[in-house]
């Protein structure tokens, strides 16, 4: 008997001693997917809280947890609202990631404890967008328009809106005809566009094509491609997503995209080191790492920091009224072109209706002739799916738009978890879709679009 007590407080000592290291492990180097899941719920509900104006606790159980990793779900927030911080941390003591509000630049990440951020945050002098007049119709002003009678019940219906819609725009011929926002979201909401953003980027880099600052056939893009086959790499490729460059964008794990978005202080200097793996302007790769690096690219064209952080708004946002839209940067205070851009669903649909008009805004041309073509016109190395300018030819679930009776010329603007724009020229038609929908739901927006379009018909 004295035996088996000693066999038995021994294997409970090694236990003991087993579960302590783990612990130890966990809290002094825990691995990297509980760093990224850290770092997301970090991310989604600092920028929620300080640019949405939502609950924190609301925007970590329904953004974050609720379709995520069953790990998220062991995450606690702490939120700072005097230092605009907010801390995620698994179990309360395991991975701790914070993510730091600037104002003008939305909040950034902060892997490495924000040394960068540590201090008074620098805050660019950005010019101001008016807020839009209540008592004027959009696209000029924010007055309440009343619903066409005819898209009534298309907007009514669940099944069309898709599960987790937060907000439905409809744009005819220039005038906003139609709304619809989920159970606590409003036409004043600002909404994360995800891979929208990279649209929205392209845009910026076309408004300095309009300057001669860059051009479609610049090559030499960075000063660390000096020398090697990335220096080949031309702002067209990048666009196309055939730069070449290894990127893994696949999500769930910790990959490129994850590493980048979450555990990276300096996004653009990840992307950048990473190697070729094929010819640039060959093969296509959808790479959110490319269209940091078009970030970089265009504010290194710039040249003063400030007034690169400043172009956004005074290039784009102020000439289409976009009040409510925030371009976030990273803590390199880099913006992240690829993913991070806030607006409100109308302001999603005004720059809709930039594209439908081929980049010109109240009879001024602010994007180069042709530039939108390219957005609407197929790559043959992504098999017709993806187009010359950030931008898709095709849907969710890349099915053609005859099998959902739409136009062909339509072309859209697509981000992560359901967000998208359908722009359908021949029909003056755009809608903005924005929610929280995962992509394994199955949802296809393309039916809302077709009944709308019907509708207005």
């Amino acid at each position: 008997m004295r035996l088996i007590r000693r066999i038995t407080k021994g294997f409970f000592l090694l236990l003991a001693t087993a579960v302590a290291a783990v612990v130890v492990w966990l809290a002094v180097a825990p691995p990297a997917l509980l760093r990224v899941g850290t770092g997301y719920a970090a991310k989604i509900v600092c920028s929620n809280v300080f640019i949405a104006g939502r609950d924190p606790d609301q925007v970590l159980r329904v953004d974050v947890q609720a379709p995520g990793h069953p790990l998220l779900k062991l995450i606690g927030l702490g939120t700072d609202r005097e230092n605009k911080r907010v801390t995620a941390r698994l179990l309360g003591f395991i991975a701790p990631n914070s993510a730091v509000y600037r104002e003008g630049l939305g909040c950034a990440s902060a892997p490495d404890g924000g040394g960068a951020m540590a201090g008074p945050i620098p805050a660019p002098v950005l010019e101001q967008v008016a807020a839009a007049p209540t008592d004027v119709p959009w696209p000029d002003g924010a007055a309440a328009t009343p619903t066409d009678p005819k898209l009534g019940a298309v907007l009514a219906d669940a099944t069309l809106a898709g599960p987790g819609m937060r907000a439905v725009v409809v744009i005819k011929n220039g005038r906003l005809v139609g709304e619809a926002y989920g159970a606590g979201f409003s036409a004043t909401t600002p909404l994360l566009g995800w891979s929208m953003t990279k649209t929205v980027n392209a845009a910026i880099i076309g408004r300095l094509m309009t300057e001669g600052r860059i051009a479609l056939d610049d090559r030499d893009l960075l000063p660390e491609w000096k020398g090697d086959g990335r220096a080949a790499i031309r702002i067209r490729d990048l666009f196309a997503m055939e730069s070449g460059l290894a990127f893994n964008e696949e999500y769930g794990d910790v990959t490129d995209v994850t590493r980048m978005l979450y555990l990276e202080p300096d996004m653009a200097a990840f992307a950048a080191a990473r190697p070729l793996a094929a010819e640039p302007g060959k093969v296509f790769s959808y790479s959110s790492g490319g269209s940091v690096l078009l970030s970089k690219i265009w504010m290194n064209r710039i040249g003063d920091r400030d007034e690169a952080l400043g172009y956004p708004r005074k290039a784009l946002f102020l000439p289409l009224g976009m009040a409510n839209a925030v371009l976030e940067a990273d803590e390199a205070r880099t913006f992240v072109g690829s993913s991070y851009m806030y607006a409100t669903g109308r302001d999603w649909a005004r720059f809709g209706q930039f594209l439908l008009q081929d980049g010109v805004w109240k009879d001024e041309r602010l994007l180069p002739a042709g530039f939108v073509a390219a957005m609407q016109r197929p790559t043959r190395a992504s098999g017709g799916t993806y187009t010359e300018i950030q931008a898709w030819a095709v849907g969710p679930g890349d099915e053609p738009d005859s099998r959902y009776g739409l136009s062909d010329d339509t072309f859209r603007v697509v981000g992560h978890d359901g967000q998208t724009i359908a722009i359908v020229p021949s029909k003056k038609l755009v809608v903005v879709r924005l929610g929280l929908t995962p992509s394994k739901l199955g949802y296809r927006p393309q039916l809302l679009v077709k009944a709308l379009a019907d509708a207005l018909d």
